[in-house]
């Protein structure tokens, strides 16, 4: 029989925006006692359960704010929601990760220089929702030309940017294929590569991963973005699962397999993935 080689991709896992949310989390739980966030700080469930145990507790719209402080989730949120926040007295904890803070700057930018702005992105997440707030009104959120069939505007200036967890490869291609339809109409195109490097680099990992494995698996919330987009990058290359538990392990996914590679969405704690690690060891 052969030996079972279980691989993690080279870089897997919480990324420093996440970090760097639970650090000022934890700061703020010992400043004020309980804290409350404006959703769940990152899209992984046992994350925000330990995070819960704690003393950080998420709602939904904050008028349900109960706390003098709030914060800020590591997507961001709108103009006018941390208007709202400030119009009740609340204090802000903003935990809104640094590259999605730039993309927000690109958003802003782009619209106050007088372009429309088609943000390549997930409409309804909650990243791409702060974005669309800093255009004002200028911007539209797409993941495909085909979303765009109704768009009325003939921009003469164009800004297109990225929800900052996309593959480059997809918004390569949609950027493409959005300055082939309305080339001839624009005066001026501007695309500003507003994706994290850190994701661009997880997904490199694991798609290198993929090409050597027989079977990947991706840990991660089921709601997660960046998890979704790793399963993306690996399924056309090898049998790809996304669990969100290593419970969810099904042992017949491992038969006749000897090379097994693991990577982690963006908002993975690592003793997730060391769970994970020891219950394919023990299959």
């Amino acid at each position: 029989m052969q030996d079972v080689k279980i691989e993690k991709a080279e870089k897997l896992g919480l990324c420093f925006g996440v970090r760097r949310a639970v650090k000022l989390l934890k700061e703020a739980v010992r400043e004020h006692g309980e804290i409350e966030t404006l959703g769940p700080v990152a899209h992984n469930r046992q994350l925000v359960e330990t995070l819960a145990g704690l003393g950080v507790r998420s709602i939904e719209r904050v008028d349900q704010a109960q706390g003098k402080a709030l914060a800020i989730t590591t997507h961001g949120t709108t103009p006018s929601v941390l208007g709202e926040i400030r119009a009740h007295d609340i204090e802000i904890i903003d935990t809104t990760c640094p590259i999605v803070r730039k993309a927000q700057n690109a958003a802003r930018e782009l619209a106050d220089a007088g372009f429309d702005v088609i943000i390549f992105g997930q409409a309804d997440h909650s990243e791409v929702k702060g974005l669309l707030g800093c255009t004002g009104d200028k911007g539209v959120a797409a993941l495909s030309l085909r979303q765009m069939a109704d768009w009325e505007k003939t921009p003469s200036r164009l800004g297109i940017i990225s929800q900052t967890t996309q593959t480059r490869s997809a918004f390569t291609d949609f950027a493409s294929q959005l300055v082939r339809m309305v080339g001839p109409k624009a005066r001026e195109i501007r695309i500003v590569n507003t994706l994290c490097q850190v994701t661009q680099a997880q997904q490199q990992a694991a798609m290198s991963l993929a090409s050597r494995s027989q079977i990947m698996i991706v840990i991660g919330g089921k709601y997660s973005a960046n998890a979704r987009h790793l399963v993306e990058t690996c399924a056309p290359l090898v049998e790809t699962h996304l669990v969100e538990t290593a419970d969810e392990i099904d042992s017949s996914w491992l038969s006749g397999k000897h090379h097994v590679g693991v990577t982690a969405g963006a908002s993975t704690p690592d003793e997730v993935v060391d769970e994970l690690i020891a219950r394919l060891e023990s299959l």
